[in-house]
């Protein structure tokens, strides 16, 4: 009797591989070697990261999106010339075209992410999509291309993880309300007077994820909260009126869907960003995954209702939805300038969201924009946005 002919390994290209998405994707892809191998890693400027990391998997090519690191990274890994070295922006579109590729994590922080996922989809690769800001930015455009191109994207934030594991089998059935959790970070019982003083240092702090910089400042501001608003709009074809924040300080309950017959179904789990990671690589099927276990023992279940008076950034995300059109492009903009601003002590956590209220007030408004109008309304809230700053 002939063995059983073993399955060809999927091949994975992990853009944004040295932050903490690709590092927490690198120990999955190692836990399931027999099912799944790196193909390609990328990286902005951590090019030393991203040569350790390239020694370890062994992929066909890696690539440095800031070309100033090209040279070293090519010194570093001259004893591995089965690996490919590539740097640029324009780098990160070809690769992910690769014809071996079958699954791209798109795992780069903000706007960066928008073009190589275009590209990707382009090439009918299979989207596990971890950059948020894609969506924000581009949601319809997105979703228009990925039915063009047959094109799946499979969510990894935990929150639309949680909610796609709860719509499994409900397919045909409407949705009344979607429950998106928060933690409420370390400010959820400051008062406004109180958050007026917060420093970097301690809103990078955050009370129970280990998140890159930018994404946990954002969550400190709960524009991240804002962002996942609109992306489960475009993930899940809910209108924003039907999204409802809940802050959830022990970020257990990852999130929840009532239907129109009451019932929720929500999935509940220690925050681990591995899970949604691994069931966005394998879905339909759910892998076995080493590490802590919930024990529902340990701790109550608290939920309570944001205060928008204190969170303006996520009032804002409202106001930028129901604009629609570029509105969440700009506001993603502005963002992205005032969160490296406050990171590095020139602006205040409160500022943050008034520069983006202002940046939204003065951005050239398009109702239905096409890549270009991304582009331009990118740089010009960005102009603004720092402007406002300076």
């Amino acid at each position: 009797m002939k063995d059983k002919k073993q399955p060809m390994k999927k091949q994975i290209c992990i853009l944004g591989s040295t932050g903490s998405i690709g590092t927490q994707a690198l120990d999955v892809i190692q836990q399931h070697d027999d099912r799944y191998e790196v193909y390609c890693l990328t990286a902005n400027h951590h090019y030393q990261q991203l040569a350790e990391q390239a020694r370890k998997f062994r992929p066909a090519a890696v690539v440095i999106a800031d070309e100033q690191y090209y040279e070293p990274l090519c010194r570093i890994l001259e004893d591995c010339p089965d690996i490919k070295v590539y740097a640029g922006k324009h780098a990160l579109d070809e690769i992910v075209e690769a014809e071996p590729i079958d699954i791209v994590l798109t795992a780069l922080v903000g706007f960066a992410g928008l073009s190589p996922t275009i590209h990707a989809i382009k090439a009918h690769k299979k989207i596990c999509l971890a950059n948020k800001e894609t969506l924000v930015v581009a949601g319809e455009l997105i979703f228009v291309l990925a039915q063009q191109y047959h094109s799946p994207i499979l969510p990894v934030d935990s929150e639309h993880s949680a909610i796609f594991q709860s719509l499994v089998g409900e397919e045909d059935h409407e949705i009344e309300k979607i429950l998106l959790t928060a933690s409420g970070g370390p400010f959820r019982q400051y008062s406004l007077e109180q958050m007026r003083t917060v420093t970097a240092a301690a809103a990078l702090k955050h009370p129970t994820w280990d998140m890159g910089a930018k994404i946990t400042i954002d969550s400190a501001s709960m524009m991240n909260k804002g962002f996942e608003v609109i992306e489960a709009k475009w993930l899940f074809g809910v209108p924003y009126e039907k999204i409802q924040v809940l802050i959830h300080p022990q970020s257990i309950v990852h999130s929840a869907v009532q239907f129109e017959d009451g019932a929720i179904k929500a999935q509940l789990g220690v925050p681990d960003m591995r899970v949604p990671i691994q069931y966005a690589f394998s879905f339909p099927e759910r892998l076995p995954l080493k590490g802590e276990r919930l024990d529902l023992f340990k701790q109550p279940l608290e939920f309570f209702e944001p205060d928008l008076g204190k969170f303006k950034c996520l009032a804002l995300s409202y106001e930028a939805i129901k604009q629609g059109g570029n509105m969440p492009c700009a506001v993603n903009a502005a963002n992205e300038v005032v969160n490296e601003a406050f990171r590095h002590g020139n602006c205040s956590f409160l500022a943050m969201g008034d520069i983006i209220e202002k940046t939204m007030q003065r951005v050239s408004f398009s109702a239905s924009p096409e890549y270009d109008v991304y582009v331009e309304t990118d740089k010009q809230a960005r102009l603004i946005a720092q402007e406002l700053l300076n």
